[in-house]
């Protein structure tokens, strides 16, 4: 049986994107995912559903609320019958009808760069966050994501840079770590009986010096926030997601391959052309 599908607007991401926008939204919720079992998690802005949906597998007592009625609608057909699912229509913004620590786990993915009143949502998450609960939250590096690229989100209203991101969230939540995100190119090496610990990053820079760490600007930040420190202490240095297809890096592949293929045809061309000229 098909699923239903949401119209792709450019707003919020559906499951039927693909390639580099796939592998940012969904590894945001496989992040996640550790968190859900047993935990009641409330899913801000939850657009499509199926973040929602995976932290519900995950064993999460779970609350997608979006803004969206066509949205809602749509989530509440396409994953009906999950154990632990359901979905209203609320603004991110306007969480009053909650008690406060209502909510183990809090995500909101990709949605504070699309409100104008950032403080107040960011407020109603610390109020329902319980003694001990886990708040995520992502959003676009203003610099990397629209400063240094040109290009304009038209869904956006009000994208932060670093400071303005840490600053919003110190003064509501004392423990907080910061991770950034961004698509890269990678050689990974992995234990393969599972033995060791920690995680080791590198960088080849311009001058070929190895430097420590995970060289690019992110793309997006995701904040990890929390009441107490301990809270954010077992959290993981480095988070690595990847598709059994290796889609994006199938599809430079073949992009690469296509222009080899058209740049060795106009060398062939060029060549004939020359040919004809000199026989003339």
């Amino acid at each position: 049986m098909a699923h239903p599908v949401l119209p792709f607007t450019g707003e919020r991401y559906t499951p039927e994107c693909a390639l580099e926008i796939a592998t940012e939204h969904w590894h945001r919720y496989a992040f996640a995912r550790a968190l859900a079992p047993g935990r009641r998690v409330l899913d801000a802005a939850c657009g499509e559903g199926y973040g929602s949906a995976l932290m519900a597998h995950s064993g999460g007592d779970v609350l997608g609320l979006d803004i969206g009625a066509d949205a809602v609608a749509h989530a509440r057909t396409r994953y009906a019958g999950i154990p632990g699912l359901r979905f209203e229509q609320a603004d991110a913004t306007a969480l009053d009808a909650w008690v406060d620590a209502s909510f183990d786990v809090i995500l909101s993915f990709e949605t504070l760069e699309h409100v104008r009143d950032q403080e107040r949502m960011l407020d109603g998450f610390a109020r329902l966050l319980a003694p001990g609960g886990l708040l995520l939250v992502s959003t676009p590096d203003r610099r990397t994501y629209t400063d240094l690229t040109g290009q304009v989100n038209p869904h956006h209203v009000r994208e932060l840079y670093r400071e303005e991101f840490e600053t919003l969230l110190s003064s509501r939540f004392p423990a907080r770590r910061l991770y950034g995100q961004k698509n890269l190119f990678q050689s990974v090496l992995w234990s393969l009986d599972g033995s060791g610990g920690g995680a080791q990053a590198s960088t080849l820079a311009a001058d070929d010096r190895l430097v420590d760490g995970v060289g690019p600007a992110p793309m997006y930040y995701l904040a990890a926030c929390a009441h107490d420190e301990a809270t954010v202490a077992s959290l993981p240095a480095l988070s690595l997601f990847g598709d059994a297809a290796e889609s994006v890096y199938a599809d430079y592949r073949a992009e690469i391959a296509r222009n080899r293929a058209a740049a060795a045809h106009i060398a062939h061309l060029e060549a004939e052309l020359a040919r004809l000229r000199g026989g003339a």
